[in-house]
């Protein structure tokens, strides 16, 4: 393309400036092919011709569209060159506060010199799985890149991070070990990744030191290998250092330090453990004063080195060797202290008793003779004697110097070493990923050997660099297919050939270091001979001829020739070193141990392994030949570097280039100078020239298609988009050279797109010229219309307003004379009115006055009265009451003082057991004694009480008219007082109303006189008052509407605090649950981990030889899954932990125990918490229950009396019997009981009558019984000893009869059975004996021959009597037992609610620790009950237990024999009741006659079958519940349920189970029931915990499982909602509130499982759906992006859009429907889905700068409506998930609004409620148009936002939490089936079940 066509009017160029070394400028006038110079114009105005070059010719650099300025990747410029990249970068970190720009390959990081909130967990869950292109530049997206390519290509990868001093190498590189250790975690619980950390604040403690460029820079390199295992975990990392700065440990120049190291044992000498170092401030050692700077502002060296002793412990290394490190660098400041002088020129002397040399020997365990000898001497050996030869005083100090130097690099190195010893670890390394943080290049006034080493290790890291871009460059090409040709780029291997080849200068100068008399001086002479002619990269200075000069990759640098001998040989006196090897100091000697191995004739690198102290012997031979072998400096420095870039090679490199943005650590301030030096150093600028020289600028044909539609023609579009932009490229660039087609790519070269973008934006201007021109033309017409509208308008009114004006002034001139005449009127009226009033009040006043006086005085009086009076009984009660606290004391204390004496008597008589004994003994007679005192004493006070009633009555009625006539007599005689008082009253007012008429009648003349003045005067004033009246009256109105106002606010105040407070009260409660339900997954996490450790722990055990087997018969394939009890898991998992133990880390297993203890004792005090808010509504049940019982015991008490009654109208029938029976046989003998006759006829009426009152007495009595039992079995609980209490009594009283009254026995025993279905036959009744009476052979002898009425006599009263014996027994035993039972009560309630938190616990820890839980709480208990005893009574203790021991040994033995009596009178009672059947059938067979049965036949009846009553309820065997868990939960399909079954049919199924037991009262069945039931759905859950159609389908049972047992649980909040049958089936016998806690907090594990489920699919979607995918084509174009390319936002095949996410919301939603789930819950789901979604989304878009423009924030709000409209087509509107999005959609309409004024921010900062400053900051640095039309935010209006949200209160993060969740709750759902219609289907297979 012609330059005409690109530098034309207007376009913009960039020109070279002294200051900011580019400088933007712009044409006035078009370039012609020819013209020696550019008119151009600057940005601040000026005009200024640029002159060419004449032999170049070369025209300036073009400048990039705005649009392309701050892309995130320096290589989608359009124009590459330096100005452009150094503009980018500008703009990013000054503007938009960006510190990382891709630049191709490489990141660049600019230290911001400030803290920044982008390195949180939450950006690294961001970047995590995230493609390195999708999101903005980051360190973490380099290690991830890393991380994944690692993964993906089985290939092991390499950070290399770079650059000067000061530019944040060190950060970075732990930032990306961060990232690691965080991501991948490490593969047990050893924590490797944190020891990884662990090593950063150790390195940088004892390698980093404060410059003159950085307060932490790294004076080593070092390169950290992160090892993985196979699945991509942490195992462990390996340290490699480089070149340590060891001259620093004796000089510093100004403003710099030493080794932090230093400064901070300094700073902690205080500290008592560090009081032997003998150490004080920094200022007063040698080596820690001389930079003249010890303390760093902000950085408390206390504190870090309380850091870095921690990172030492976390390392292994104990506090023993910490101290022996201590000691040493201790010892180094000390011996910098020990002054050395001058004895003469040639020698020199330590002063004797130096206080630092002495405390230099004794932390180093030498002695203070030799350390003072051998500093000031050193051994000369020849071939055949040894001198000892005297250091002068500058020799003697720079070996003192290089001894220090010499102990602080072992010291380094000895700490590297026990670094990696602590992360290696024993498993198998599979892959690794390195960070090399290395120095950059550097170039000072004054550069030495650490800069060339420095500066060759850049050249070599430069080449290598070099390649891999350009190896990349070409690979990209052939993979698209694209012709290449091979590009010209700088190769440094000259330069590196200069410095490590054969005869280079590390060759020149170790040669040197091998002569004998080998200077600098002749160094720098043989350099010069050998490379100043033949190498052009190498050159001498003009001044010095000690000096070399190296032209770099980067700059020429001059090296000083000064000091590169005695650094490369890095000598130190042996005879010092021989004197520390002699050291009493293990840590010194072990330092110093592998002395030897490095100057071992071989040369190799000294080994690390090893730590055996060697015999040292002189060897003339070995000496020679060890240093003619030992290595120098350089030649060590160049091996390890090799084997950095043979690593380095081997790997995927992936590069952080660090720049420096100023020299005064100012936060974020950009100085372009040092910034285009540091890019030319650093090879940035040399990446983008070698992608300038091809096709920089790649685009997808869809992209370029999207972009440049808008220069195609309708006819040019063809279906083809491949072939459209073909054509289109050839008619718009004509050159075919600057572009190229390949496969999927179009390939442009540099400032081609810039031109399409020129040809775009031409054609938009075109455009928009033409709309505005229309819309203008419309805006003047209606401008125009409106006008004359407005005219028109005006006229009328005008016209109008003129004849009301004419109109009013007519009708004010009639009115002013109306008014005129009134107004006089009025005014006579008014005078004459006044003097009227002023006469009356002063009448009123005066009168008034005197009345006020005499009031006055009265009232005084009266007041007076009523004091006294109340003082006087103040006083009285305070006497009493004194007096009555006193009394009551002293009887507090008497009654106490006797208590406590019984108290003591009883526990004496308690423990005795002789006393026992005796009490049983005469317990019988007692109770019958008793008994009988409380029926006399009951009838005593019976008639007292009627006495006590009848003298009550009539006291009362006396009392009542004696109060009448007090009342009466006091009424007269205060009447009588009253008219007294009055009387003398009155006399004495009388009087003085006399004496006051004469002096007012003597007044009344001045009163008159006076009052006429007044009268003028009051006249005036009223006048006055009125005015004041009007004024008061307006202020009055005012102050009514402000009170009004007021009020209405205070109102409007309160209630918006009541409703803050109500918020604030939700707020906490959801936090409360939330960390409840948090601690429940954590809980779970933590058992999942226990339970995936102990399966890898039994099949580790499996496969190792001597270890226990499983069974061959057990299958491993999931599917066949049979469940196993818990005891056998236990006894399996228990041995299996006994075998792995040993290989497994202690304190690894005492940090987890520890932390569930931790879980456990939060989750307890969580629960205990709950549990305390439902101790209310159990206590409002325990005072209804206390009401119950006493209403109850009333009853009894009429029970009783009615029971009395029934005895003596028992007593009366025997009476009447005894009678009968002696009229029987007083006339037997004269026949007088022939029938007709009178006795006969008084026989049976009595007979009939005793017989009708012995029936209703005797069922009386049976219902009688039943209710005292009943009464008796609820108060005693149901307890079986009690419940025993009334057969055992009877069977007693059975069982004496003797053997002849077999028969009443068994009439007895009829009687007492007579109500259970089994016995059919009845016993003869009174009935059947009247009948025989009634026969035709009446006679008496006949009647009574077989004895029948002597058996109904007798039988008669010895039913009597057994029922007077039973109530007697059972009222004895009720007395007795019920005071016995009060005691024993609160023991059992404490002891309940002991074993109730024992139950809570013991379910809550796993299986395998319930029985040991279980026996440590029996033995405490019996613990203490046994110290309880020995504390009472020591002595008597061992007695106690033998007591207590045959004590349980009698009982137990009597247990057994009461069994076997009670087994064998069962027996024989089911034998006499068998016995009486059979007669009472003979009897009746033999009383019908043969004519009976032939006139009465037996007809055959029908008996109809009763319709079976299912109670709802399911019986299984104890055997199936394994079948029944197998086929109803583990085997189930949901699909199969979902659709053809009821919702929630395995819960009711459970539920019917669980009823049956409950029902039979089996505790251990429904305990296995839920404990197999809840294990269950874990083991499903943990099986298909991915499957989102399993997980929903078991937490919609779970939950209908719960509200069953809420629905069924019998209290009355729940059952309020039942139906009465519904109601009969409440469960009876268990109370499972704390299963419910259980099953619940199931429910909220599976709900947490099913958003992380439903999380897991939405992730994907969430980012291409509604940020990248375009809902609306066209309405954003897509920019140019560089070599990290993004996903297209066009929707490819595969692509996920918003339609997928509607889609898929809706499959959630109709499956938790078809599972029946809660809608409540459902609401709750997907409120957290719409977070997620909502969360996701922004935090991408805060994320990527290129969605942050107007036309995304369209495409945002258009998606949100969508989902919106899902919401309403749902009937999900209500459900809270709307407001989850609201962020978003403020992120939206922030990108939408006007961004200019100041109006503009008050908008903004009232409309983004919903973001943080941080977020709202961060989207408008992130807004970038996509178009020319559109502009950046200005830095001002940022600031201006970031000043009206100052005073915000909230959190800082700028991303939002996704894997927050919503606290769950479960609101009661109950269900209107009935339990008992409920059918199970077969394809159940449960036809094991049976129903009830």
């Amino acid at each position: 393309m012609a330059a005409s066509e690109l530098y034309t009017k207007r376009a913009r160029v960039w020109i070279p400036d002294a200051e900011e070394v580019w400088k933007s400028a712009e044409l006035t006038k078009d370039f012609k092919n020819g013209d020696a110079s550019l008119q151009l114009m600057l940005e601040d105005g000026t005009s200024i011709e640029h002159k060419l070059d004449p032999k170049t010719k070369n025209l300036p650099y073009l400048r990039n569209p705005d649009i392309l300025v701050g892309e995130n990747d320096l290589t989608a410029l359009s124009y590459l060159h330096e100005p452009a990249v150094l503009h980018n970068l500008k703009v990013r970190f000054i503007d938009s506060k960006l510190i990382y720009t891709y630049c191709g390959i490489v990141l660049v990081a600019i230290n911001p010199y400030e803290t920044l909130g982008i390195y949180g967990t939450d950006i690294i869950n961001a970047y995590s799985g995230q493609n390195m292109g999708d999101m903005d530049p980051h360190i973490f997206a380099v290690a991830e890149e890393a991380y994944k390519q690692m993964a993906r290509d089985e290939r092991n990868q390499s950070i290399i991070v770079s650059g000067e001093s000061g530019a944040g190498k060190t950060v970075s590189a732990k930032y990306a070990m961060r990232y690691f250790a965080t991501v991948s975690g490490s593969t047990s619980e050893a924590n490797v990744e944190q020891k990884v950390l662990a090593s950063n604040p150790i390195m940088e403690a004892i390698g980093n030191a404060k410059t003159t460029r950085n307060d932490n820079s790294s004076r080593f390199g070092k390169y950290i290998e992160i090892g993985f295992d196979t699945r991509y975990r942490i195992i462990g990392a390996n340290m490699r250092t480089y070149l340590l700065e060891k001259s620093r440990v004796v000089f510093q120049a100004d403003e710099e330090r030493n080794y932090h190291i230093f400064y901070q044992l300094c700073a902690s000498s205080h500290l008592p453990e560090f009081k032997t170092l003998k150490l004080s401030s920094a200022n007063d050692f040698l080596y820690t004063r001389q930079g003249r700077s010890p303390v760093i502002h902000g950085v408390d060296d206390t504190k870090e080195l309380s850091t870095t002793r921690n990172a030492f412990t976390l390392l292994g290394i104990n506090e023993s060797y910490q101290m022996g490190l201590f000691q040493v660098l201790a010892a180094i400041l000390h011996l910098g202290n020990v002054e050395i002088k001058d004895k003469d020129s040639d020698s020199s002397l330590i002063p004797p008793n130096n206080r630092h040399l002495t405390a230099f020997c004794e932390l180093v365990g030498v002695t203070y003779q030799d350390m003072s000898q051998w500093l000031c001497h050193r051994k000369l050996k020849t071939a055949t004697e040894t001198y000892i030869k005297t250091l002068p005083r500058l020799q003697a100090t720079n070996a003192r110097d290089a001894l220090a130097k010499h102990i602080y690099a072992k010291l380094f190195n000895w700490i590297v070493e026990h670094v990696n010893k602590a992360l290696i670890t024993n498993i198998k390394q599979h892959s690794f990923i390195g960070v090399l943080d290395i120095y950059g290049f550097e170039t000072f006034e004054i550069n030495s050997f650490e800069q060339f080493c420095i500066n060759y290790a850049n050249e070599k890291l430069q080449q290598q660099f070099n390649m891999h871009v350009f190896k990349l460059e070409q690979e990209e090409y052939m993979k698209e297919q694209i012709p290449w040709t091979l590009i010209d780029f700088y190769d440094n291997q000259p330069c590196i050939n200069l410095i490590e080849a054969k005869m280079g200068i590390l060759d020149l100068l170790d040669e040197e270091c091998k002569m004998p008399k080998g200077s600098d001086d002749s160094w720098a002479q043989k350099l010069y001979n050998t490379h100043l002619k033949t190498c052009s990269l190498f050159e001498k200075p003009r001044m010095s001829n000690r000096a070399f000069i190296i032209q770099h990759f980067a700059d020429k640098v001059e090296y000083q020739c000064e000091g590169f001998l005695e650094k490369n040989k890095d000598t130190v006196n042996e005879d010092q070193i021989n004197v520390l090897k002699a050291s009493k100091f293990d840590l010194l000697v072990e330092l110093f141990q592998d002395e030897e191995k490095a100057t071992s004739p071989t040369g190799q690198v000294p080994g690390t392994g090893g730590r055996t102290r060697l015999s040292i012997k002189p060897d003339k031979g070995r000496d020679k030949s060890s240093k003619e072998h030992k290595k120098t400096v350089g030649c060590q420095f160049r091996n390890s570097l090799q084997m950095l870039m043979d690593t380095l090679n081997a790997t995927t490199p992936h590069y952080v280039r660090c720049i420096k943005p100023n020299d005064f650590k100012l936060a974020f301030s950009f100085d372009p100078k040092r910034a285009v030096q540091q890019l030319r150093a650093c090879g940035v600028l040399e990446t983008i020239r070698i992608s300038a020289a091809g096709f920089p600028s790649r685009w997808t044909y869809q992209e370029f298609f999207s972009r440049y539609r808008v220069l195609m023609k309708q006819k040019d579009v063809l279906s083809d988009k491949k072939l459209t932009c073909r054509n289109v490229l050839e008619k718009l660039v004509q050159d075919q050279d600057k572009y190229q087609f390949g496969k999927t790519k179009i390939f442009f070269r540099a400032g081609q797109v810039a031109y399409l973008e020129k040809l775009r934006a031409d054609k938009l201007r075109v455009a928009c010229i033409r709309i505005q021109k229309t819309i203008r033309c419309w805006l003047a017409r209606k401008k125009y219309l409106r006008k004359r509208s407005a005219a028109i308008t005006i006229q009328r009114f005008t016209r109008g307003y003129q004849a009301r004006c004419l109109a009013k002034f007519m009708r004010r001139t009639q009115a002013a004379t109306i008014i005129q005449k009134y107004q006089r009127m009025c005014m006579e009226r008014k005078r004459y009115r006044q003097k009227q009033a002023a006469a009356l009040v002063m009448q009123t006043i005066l009168r008034a006055y005197m009345a006020r006086q005499k009031y006055q005085g009265l009232l005084r009086e009266h007041n007076a009265v009523i004091i006294q009076k109340r003082v006087r009984g103040w006083l009285a009660r305070c006497w009493y009451k004194r007096c009555l606290v006193s009394l009551v004391y002293l009887q507090c204390c008497f009654r106490r003082m006797k208590a406590r004496r019984e108290l003591k008597k009883l526990k004496i008589e308690a423990r005795s057991v002789e006393h026992f004994k005796k009490l049983n003994k005469g317990m019988e007679n007692k109770i019958m004694q008793l008994q009988r005192r409380i029926d006399e004493q009951t009838k005593d006070n019976r008639s007292i009480n009627e006495k006590l009633v009848s003298l009550e009555t009539s006291s009362t009625a006396e009392r009542e008219r004696m109060r009448g006539e007090l009342s009466r007599l006091r009424g007269v005689e205060e009447d009588a007082k009253n008219k007294g008082n009055q009387v003398t009253l009155l006399l004495e007012q009388l009087e003085k109303l006399k004496k006051e008429l004469s002096s007012t009648q003597k007044e009344k003349k001045t009163i008159e006189d006076w009052a006429q003045t007044y009268r003028d005067e009051m006249e005036k004033m009223v006048s006055e008052l009125k005015d004041q009246n009007c004024s008061l009256k307006k202020e009055k109105d005012d102050l009514n509407r402000l009170i009004q106002e007021q009020s209405q606010q205070m109102t409007e105040k309160m209630a918006r605090a009541i409703v803050e407070k109500t918020q604030q009260l939700e707020t906490d409660l959801n936090e409360e649950r939330s960390r409840y339900q948090n601690l429940l997954t954590e809980h779970l996490r933590l058992e999942e981990k226990y339970d995936d450790l102990k399966e890898a722990m039994v099949s580790s055990n499996v496969s190792k030889p001597g270890h226990r087997r499983t069974d061959s018969t057990h299958s491993s394939n999931e599917s066949e899954y049979t469940y196993n009890s818990e005891y056998a898991e236990l006894e399996e998992g228990s041995r299996a932990a006994e075998d792995v133990t040993r290989g497994i880390d202690t304190s690894l297993t005492l940090k987890l125990q520890k932390r569930l203890t931790e879980l456990e004792q939060e989750k307890q005090s969580l629960r205990n918490e709950l549990e305390n808010r439902e101790d209310q509504f159990q206590r409002a049940r325990a005072r209804d229950d206390v009401e119950f019982k006493k209403a109850r015991g009333a009853e009894l008490e009429y029970e009783s009396l009615k029971r009395q009654e029934l005895e003596s109208e028992n007593k009366k029938l025997k009476h009447d019997l005894a009678e009968i029976r002696r009229s029987l046989l007083g006339n037997a003998a004269t026949g007088a009981g022939a029938p007709g006759s009178p006795a006969y006829k008084v026989v049976l009426e009595q007979l009939n009558a005793s017989c009708e009152e012995l029936e209703v007495r005797k069922e009386e009595v049976l219902i009688l019984r039943s209710q005292l039992v009943s009464q008796k079995e609820a108060m005693h609980h149901k307890d079986e000893k009690e419940t025993m209490t009334e057969p055992s009594a009877y069977v007693e009283d059975v069982s004496k009869l003797k053997d002849a009254g077999e028969l009443k026995q068994a009439y007895i025993g009829l009687k007492d059975t007579n109500r259970s279905p089994r016995f059919m036959h009845k016993p003869l009744e009174v009935s059947d004996l009247l009948s025989r009476l009634r026969s035709a052979a009446p006679d008496f002898h006949k009647l009574n021959e077989d004895g029948e009425l002597w058996l109904v006599n007798q039988g008669l009263k010895e039913t009597i009597r057994l029922l007077e014996h039973q109530l007697q027994t059972q009222r004895r035993s009720y007395d007795s037992e019920v005071e016995s039972l009060r005691g024993e009560l609160q023991n059992v309630k404490e002891e309940n609610n002991r074993q109730q938190q024992l139950l809570a616990q013991n379910l809550q820890l796993p299986p395998e620790a319930r029985i040991e839980a279980s026996l440590q709480h029996e033995i405490t208990r019996l613990t203490n009950e046994n110290l309880e005893l020995l504390a009472e009574d020591p002595t008597a203790s061992r007695e106690a237990r033998v007591i207590i021991l045959r004590r349980m040994v009698d009982l137990m033995e009597q247990l057994e024999k009461q069994d076997r009596t009670i087994r064998k009178l069962k027996k024989q009672l089911k034998v006499y009741s068998k016995r009486i059947g059979e007669m009472g059938a003979g009897q009746t067979e033999g009383q019908t006659s043969p004519g009976q049965m032939v006139d009465e036949p037996i007809h055959p009846v029908n008996i109809p079958r009763r319709e079976k009553d299912f109670q709802g309820m399911l019986e299984y065997k104890k055997e199936d519940e394994l079948k029944l868990v197998k086929n109803l939960i583990l085997e189930l399909k949901p699909r199969g349920v979902a659709v053809n079954l009821i919702p929630g049919l395995p819960a009711y199924i459970l539920f019917m189970c669980l009823r049956h037991a409950d029902y039979v009262n089996d505790d251990q069945k429904v305990r296995t029931l839920l404990t197999s039931t809840i294990n269950s759905i874990k083991k499903i859950l943990k099986k298909r915990g991915d499957d989102f159609e399993t997980v929903s389908f078991w937490l919609s049972n779970t939950c209908r499982f719960l509200h069953c047992l809420k629905q069924y649980s019998g209290d009355e909040a729940f059952m309020k909602h039942n139906t009465q049958r519904q109601n009969e089936h409440t469960l009876s016998n268990f109370d499972l509130a704390e299963y419910r806690q259980v099953i619940s907090d199931l429910a909220i594990q599976i709900y947490q499982q099913l958003i992380k489920c439903m999380e897991n699919i939405l992730q994907p979607m969430i980012v291409s759906g509604m940020l990248e995918h375009e809902t609306i084509q066209g309405v954003s174009g897509v920019k140019p992006t560089g070599l990290r390319k993004r996903t297209s936002s066009i929707a490819d095949e595969g692509t996920y859009t918003l339609d997928s996410i509607l889609r898929q919301l809706s499959a959630f939603h109709s499956t938790m429907c078809q599972h029946g789930t809660d809608p409540e819950l459902i609401k709750q789901v997907v409120k957290q889905q719409f977070y997620i979604i909502g969360a996701v989304t922004l935090n991408n878009l805060l994320l990527r700068k290129d969605m942050c423009s107007w036309s995304k924030g369209m495409q945002i709000r258009y998606n949100v409506s969508q989902l919106e409209e899902w919401l309403r087509d749902k009937g999900l509107m209500v459900c809270g998930a709307k407001e989850t999005l609201e962020p978003l959609i403020q992120a939206a309409q922030l990108l939408q609004v006007k961004k200019k004024t100041d109006e503009d921010a008050e908008a903004i900062c009232s409309m983004c409620l919903a973001l943080t400053t941080a977020q709202i900051v961060k989207v408008l640095n992130l807004y970038t148009p996509v178009n020319e039309f559109e502009e950046r935010v200005s830095v001002a209006f940022i600031r201006t936002i970031q000043t009206r949200l100052r005073d915000r209160c909230e959190s800082p993060q700028l991303l939002m939490d996704t894997k927050m969740i919503y606290p769950v709750t479960f609101p009661f759902n109950p269900s209107s089936l009935a339990l008992e219609t409920i059918q199970i289907p077969s394809s159940l297979n449960l036809s094991f079940l049976t129903r009830v």
